[in-house]
């Protein structure tokens, strides 16, 4: 009986048209009933209420945008250029032996010491934003197949380590200091002119934070999520190892990787070549017009392409210029799936973007829990459901704070709740809500690896049936979040230097 209603999950693209398909029948429902929201937010220093309505997807305009917008919308979709790029420095790595020198020596680690490194490695990238969706995932995908895990398992606890960890880390991100922006916003036009965010205000939480994800989600990886995928590895093509070959590889990636240090240290002769324009030093180096955000990941192909030149040609699993131009593709057979993913995904954003239900339904949220009148623990329980649920539908931190915060930061400020604690609890509610749902566009890119490395044996790649096998440790990973929040709320232990969760 399961099996049967296993086999009738629908694939991923037919299910990502069948939530196009619901988008455009709610968005005509929504339009012919009127539903509308009022929305709060901050013009020119001051606040401002309007009213935001359902666009109909099947009106004249819509049937416009809906015919005219693909195209656009595919050639606009970020993570399709990020992941080609990052690809290529993968590809040249396996082609040319050298990931599998580097890996292969951590077979001799026990499988949990594994997953608490994967688990800590994507929490930490999160400091580059969504860089560790697109060179992680992969990466990890490469590094369990030639440890001898199945890379299912690697790419799923990749996936829930940056997904679930965005909020921890050990080092704040760009996207902290830009709803610090706006969270200083919220508190100066109707609170407190003086305030001003700190963006070390909460690293104590964070730190704290990635650790205790860390060491309970190894727990939970390997207890909860491990048995639900079976081993199973693919077969992988054998290359020769050079001793010589890995000791020049690695020198040479030391002495790129000071390179490009240098260049994003201001004030040393020549230095400063990747930094960007900027009131400080954070954004100057993770604004969104920095040359180092915007050529972290060309940078990270132009390290692959030397290392792995010097590695093969030396071990000689690259015979000659062109194993050399050939290898720089490799990762991407049967990847033809994932460029498939991705259009159906641009375009299922870019009509729920236009349709603006995601938009009304949060103004709906907002709304409620500005008139419930809860203070302390239940207004931060109630506050991290409606993230959660706002977040299913509109996956963008930024864009949920812009709407957010005008009305939440000044609700917790007169509930003695600190602007920065209401923005890691926003976050880590962010967080969740990302991990559960199909409209995240990487949880889309996540499925189509799942795909490229799965054996059809241990785990049928579907929307909801890949859901359905990370649900539980989702579940439990969720838990502990709840706990980290409300146990440093009850005890008021400080979120940073000078900084608590109370006012």
């Amino acid at each position: 009986m399961f099996k049967r209603k296993k086999d009738r999950l629908l694939g991923p693209v037919i299910t990502i048209i069948a939530i196009i398909l619901c988008i455009m029948v709610v968005s005509f429902l929504g339009s012919i009933l009127g539903i509308q929201s009022e929305v709060t937010k901050i013009n020119n220093g001051s606040l401002e209420t309007s009213m935001v309505s359902i666009n109909n997807i099947f009106s004249e305009e819509g049937l416009k945008y809906f015919f005219s917008s693909p195209i656009e919308a595919f050639k606009m979709f970020e993570p399709l250029v990020l992941l080609i790029i990052s690809l290529m420095a993968i590809s040249i790595g396996k082609a040319s032996g050298l990931l599998k020198a580097v890996f292969t020596p951590l077979r001799k680690l026990k499988p949990a010491v594994l997953t608490f490194i994967t688990l800590i490695l994507g929490i930490a990238s999160t400091a580059l934003g969504n860089y560790g969706y697109i060179i992680l995932i992969p990466l990890t995908a490469v590094a369990y197949q030639y440890i001898g895990r199945n890379s299912v398992l690697g790419i799923l606890t990749s996936f829930l380590g940056i997904t679930l960890g965005y909020a921890a880390g050990f080092l704040f991100n760009y996207d902290d200091y830009s709803l610090g922006i706006l969270t200083k916003a919220a508190v100066n036009v109707d609170i407190n002119s003086d305030y001003i965010f700190n963006a070390w205000s909460n690293i104590y939480i964070m730190i704290a934070s990635a650790l205790i994800l860390t060491v309970f989600g190894t727990i939970i990886i390997e207890t909860v999520l491990k048995p639900r995928v079976k081993p199973s590895i693919k077969d992988e093509q054998e290359y020769n190892y050079s001793k010589k070959g890995l000791i020049i590889s690695s020198l040479s990636f030391i002495v790129l990787v000071c390179i490009f240090i240098y260049m994003i240290i201001p004030g040393l002769p020549a230095s400063g070549a990747l930094l960007g324009n900027g009131s400080d030093y954070i954004v100057e180096l993770l604004g969104d017009n920095s040359p180092f955000v915007n050529a972290f990941v060309f940078i990270f192909l132009i390290i692959m392409m030397i290392c792995s030149g010097i590695y093969g040609f030396i071990s000689g699993n690259l015979k000659d210029t062109n194993d050399y131009s050939v290898g720089l593709s490799r990762e991407f057979d049967h990847l033809g799936y994932m460029f498939i993913l991705m259009f159906f995904a641009s375009l299922m954003v870019s009509i729920l973007t236009w349709t603006n239900i995601g938009e009304v339904i949060a103004g709906l949220l907002i709304s409620l829990i500005s008139n419930l009148e809860f203070t302390g623990l239940p207004l931060i329980i109630i506050f991290m459901v409606v993230v959660i649920i706002i977040s299913i539908f509109i996956p963008d931190n930024i864009s949920k704070w812009v709407l957010m915060s005008p009305v939440i930061i000044p609700m917790f400020m007169k509930a003695n709740i600190s602007p920065d604690f209401t923005q890691f609890i926003f976050k880590v509610a962010d967080s969740i809500g990302k991990c559960i749902t199909p409209l995240f566009v990487y949880y889309i890119v996540m499925l189509a690896f799942l795909e490229k490395y799965n054996d059809k044996e241990s785990l049928k790649i579907t929307v909801f049936g890949t859901l359905k096998k990370m649900w539980p440790a989702i579940v439990l990973f969720i838990v502990v979040w709840f706990v980290i929040i409300i146990g440093w709320f009850v005890i008021g232990l400080p979120t940073g230097p000078g900084f608590s969760p109370t006012l």
